[in-house]
């Protein structure tokens, strides 16, 4: 049995954790409510955005014109992951990571084997983790969850839609965590460009809409806008995701650290009881030597 010493020693080791941890999850909590209120608050105008793209895109003949929507021979790849800087969330930039390096492993073996398949890290956690896997890492923008705005997040989006139209890549995927609620995160797949035009389950209702200057310079602006409004919502999808999964770790590991003090001071007060025993034993052993 451990002395009382080191028993003493570790119980105040995982008490000043256990304070560590519940301050990075009250922290956690109140950025995680920022996060989340920029989510909710973004979602209605990027899914009504894409449904004004959409319709428009029905009832127009040549939506190929825009090299935004020119499908290509996949041949060359570039997959854009979110993760985050920091660690101390749970499985948040592992499982994400994973999902990443399947996604390339299974839709993509083909280019994966001919070396055609780049990666964009947006953050620390997830570029580190596809170095470990031997993929080619081009570049990193982990500096944008320093001062996460529209902005910014359009420069990374300019740069990587140019790519595409210029013809550096023939596909583009965004891998990001798609924030449901603190404590779930759904792993996100989602095909950045060639943009997609779907025009299933569309009303057939005929509206006779004034359309000014166009209906094809309107499509025309509102495809670039729109993308970067969607690689704006998946930054801000895994900013909350973030907070939300470490929040949720620090509260465990809080409640794990309050069960082991638990545990230790009742091994404590064993051995505490169990060292008072003996010396009352030996104690008493040593008076009834005497008198004998």
């Amino acid at each position: 049995m451990a002395g009382l010493k080191e028993i003493r020693t570790r119980i105040a080791s995982v008490k000043t954790t256990r304070q560590v941890t519940s301050a990075m999850k009250m922290v956690s909590a109140a950025k995680l409510k920022k996060a989340q209120d920029a989510i909710l608050q973004i979602r209605p105008y990027a899914g009504k955005l894409y449904d004004i793209l959409t319709s428009l895109s029905a009832s127009l003949d040549n939506v190929e014109d825009s090299v935004f929507t020119q499908s290509r021979e996949p041949e060359k790849i570039l997959v854009v992951l979110v993760t985050s800087n920091r660690g101390l969330c749970g499985g948040f930039n592992s499982s994400i990571s994973k999902k990443a390096i399947e996604l390339v492993k299974t839709k993509y073996s083909q280019q994966l084997q001919t070396g055609s398949i780049d990666f964009i890290g947006i953050g620390k956690q997830g570029g580190r983790q596809l170095k470990y896997a031997g993929l080619n890492v081009i570049t990193d923008k982990n500096e944008i969850f320093n001062s996460l705005t529209f902005e910014s997040a359009s420069i990374i989006a300019a740069e990587i839609m140019n790519s595409f139209a210029d013809g550096s890549y023939d596909r583009i995927e965004l891998v990001y965590n798609k924030f449901k609620n603190a404590a779930v995160q759904i792993q996100t797949t989602e095909q950045f460009l060639p943009v997609k035009i779907e025009d299933d389950e569309k009303d057939n209702t005929n509206y006779n809409f004034i359309y000014e200057p166009s209906k094809e310079y309107i499509i025309q602006e509102l495809i670039p806008r729109s993308l970067k409004i969607q690689f704006y919502k998946a930054l801000l999808d895994s900013h909350a995701s973030e907070h939300g999964a470490r929040m949720t770790a620090m509260h465990q590991a809080t409640d794990n650290a309050s069960e082991l003090i638990k545990d230790l001071t009742l091994k404590y007060n064993k051995a505490r009881q169990t060292t008072i025993t003996n010396e009352i034993l030996e104690i008493v052993s040593g008076a009834e030597a005497l008198k004998g």
